[in-house]
């Protein structure tokens, strides 16, 4: 089969049905084995083997050497279509594996993650998506190299893209580590390099066309692995069947069961790497700070939505500027159906734990048959699990029970009793999140460094063979080092996405911004932004974590901690550009009406397509 051309296209609906079709009869035919007697550990080695193979099969058959469908897929992808491939590159291990867990254990604070990456697709919308693909690039620092002019502008941008995408896929990495690890119960450290194999085998020969189809694929395991858990514990637990508007009274439950456990009350001794639930669920925390943090990092996740390069390279695939907002619309549609479920999942699940009327309560209960669980031992042989009884009464506490948050997602069915098959199931949907996007990454970062470093700076007459035998060097290299910084578990899986969203907003938001909006920006300016934005977020970032260090900060800057380094960077780059802009000359007659040109939204792209 030819992944490619109009007759292809058109049975897109046919073949993605079909592969529906047989990931369901996989499933059926997984929970059938479980009844007689296959082991869980083998029900979750084949739900990966099976969907790493399928994910496999569909990168090597659209394995490409034209440079177009390599780059952008050809700008062939229909909006639906790349509405499901841009939100499976955006649901990440962040989302599906670590936002559940992040509600879990911290409560309303973590809702500004959900809100801010929900909102910041209307930025996208308005403000980004339907220009930078009439502009007609190939890359983000395509864009900024084009529009400002210069190598050293582009070069700029390859590195603020660099920085951003590489802290972002250290995290799914990290993602797919934990998975591989409890799936095959091996040391996370082994883990991250058997994930990034996963990762290499979808984008390495098609490049965005490879990604693409394999991202469509992706979506539909990881939309479905995620809503089955929360339907079926909403039944188990009489809340009906649409437990996304339903979950209320299980949230008062949980408030009712705090104050009973404790819940607030500091763990008498710490366990490396992990936590205990002393957050309250839904109650927010009074005062100015609390609520100004929220706001500050709904801001962060929002403008950091819209400065993310693999992102917006999705847009660049639609066949026309219509059709790349249509699919805007398209990818907040399909990302709103997990964004949707997370607080309930996190809520549910909690309350399986927390509820004494419920058989899978731990808290309360003797410690003795809490660590018979097969869930609690399986975890904690991996580190991501402790139980410490620091009373020496027997019974577990709710401060004596410590977890990585992360794992919240990926352990819930068993948490809830749920049939293994559910556990393999969402082991595949959180290996797909994270997968599909550490593909997108990656290939950003690949293609950034192949064509806008490599053939439009070092090497202009670089043969097509030879520009993407680089990129695919460059992917083994990026992946390779990626894999070997996760292993370090520097931080959580949220809290590196929150730092690339920083990282991301300080460099570009304001270039890619006003290099639409106001034709007056120019190179020298945009440089400044750059380079101002990303050093400025940069040194407060290592200043608010190194308190004691020369450079450090003794306390953050109204409530600006590490999680919200964007704020300065994003202010700083518009200040810079600003300034430097106003001071320097205009751009070209050339330049500015091209500019005019982009932001009407019907005509021909400004650069043609190349072969």
């Amino acid at each position: 089969m030819q992944w490619e051309g109009k007759s292809f296209i058109e049975n897109l609906p046919r073949i993605y049905g079909v592969y529906t079709g047989g990931f369901v009869l996989f499933f059926i035919l997984m929970a059938v084995f479980e009844k007689f007697g296959m082991s869980a550990e083998m029900i979750g080695i084949l739900f990966l083997a099976f969907t790493l193979a399928i994910y496999a099969f569909i990168g090597i058959l659209s394995r490409t050497m034209a440079v177009e469908a390599y780059y952008v897929a050809g700008r062939s992808v229909p909006p639906v279509f790349n509405g499901m491939a841009t939100a499976a590159d955006w649901m990440s291990g962040a989302s599906f594996v670590a936002m559940a867990g992040g509600i879990f254990m911290s409560g309303y604070p973590y809702m500004a993650f959900i809100v801010g990456w929900t909102g910041g697709y209307i930025l996208v919308a308005t403000l980004m998506a339907p220009y930078l693909r009439k502009f007609g690039c190939y890359t983000v620092p395509d864009f900024i190299g084009t529009r400002y002019g210069g190598k050293f502008a582009r070069l700029c941008g390859v590195l603020v893209l660099v920085v951003a995408s590489f802290t972002y896929v250290t995290a799914q990495i990290t993602a797919t580590g934990t998975i591989a690890a409890r799936a095959f119960q091996i040391p996370f450290e082994v883990g991250v390099w058997l994930g990034l194999f996963g990762i290499l085998l979808c984008s390495m020969l098609g490049g965005m066309r490879a990604v693409t189809w394999t991202q469509v694929a992706q979506y539909i395991v990881l939309i479905v692995a995620y809503l089955i858990p929360i339907f079926w514990m909403s039944n188990k637990q009489g809340l009906g069947f649409f437990p996304q508007i339903e979950y209320g009274p299980a949230v008062a439950r949980i408030m009712e069961l705090e104050t009973q456990l404790g819940v607030g009350t500091p763990p008498a001794e710490t366990v490396a790497g992990l936590k205990a639930l002393t957050a309250l669920h839904a109650t927010p925390v009074g005062g100015w700070l609390p609520a100004w943090q929220f706001v500050t990092l709904v801001f962060c996740m929002m403008v950091g939505t819209a400065s993310l390069p693999h992102i917006l390279m999705r847009y660049f695939t639609t066949p026309s500027v219509r059709d790349a907002r249509q699919s805007v619309a398209w990818s907040l549609l399909f990302i709103f159906l997990l964004y949707f479920s997370a607080p309930c999942l996190a809520t549910l699940s909690k309350l399986q734990m927390l509820d004494p009327n419920l058989p899978t309560s731990i808290i309360g209960a003797s410690i003795d048959q809490v660590m018979s669980l097969s869930w609690i031992e399986k975890w904690g042989n991996i580190n991501l699990l402790a139980i410490r009884d620091s009373n020496a009464d027997g019974i577990l506490q709710i401060n004596e029970f410590f977890l990585n948050p992360d794992i919240i997602v990926l352990a819930t069915p068993e948490i809830a009793g749920l049939p293994y098959v559910i556990s393999g199931l969402v082991a595949a949907g959180g290996m797909a999140a994270a997968m599909s996007t550490a593909d997108g990454l990656l290939l950003a970062m690949a293609n950034a460094l192949s064509h806008d470093l490599y053939y439009k700076i070092i090497d202009p007459k670089a043969e097509t063979r030879k520009r993407l035998l680089t990129a695919r060097i460059l992917l083994l290299v990026i992946g390779a080092a990626g894999a070997g910084v996760a292993s370090l578990k520097l931080t959580g899986i949220l809290g590196a996405v929150a730092w690339a969203f920083c990282f991301a907003m300080s460099g570009l938001f304001f270039p890619l911004v006003l290099g639409v909006w106001w034709k007056r920006a120019n190179r020298p300016g945009a440089i400044a932004g750059m380079l101002g934005g990303l050093g400025a977020g940069w040194w407060y970032l290592l200043a608010v974590r190194n308190p004691e260090a020369w450079y450090g900060l003794a306390q953050p800057w109204i409530g600006l901690d590490h999680l919200r380094f964007g704020v300065v960077g994003v202010t700083a780059s518009l200040i810079f550009m600003i300034v430097v802009t106003l001071l320097t000359a205009a751009p070209d007659e050339e330049t500015q009406r091209m500019v005019d040109e982009v932001r009407i939204p019907s005509g021909d792209t400004i650069i043609p397509s190349k072969v």
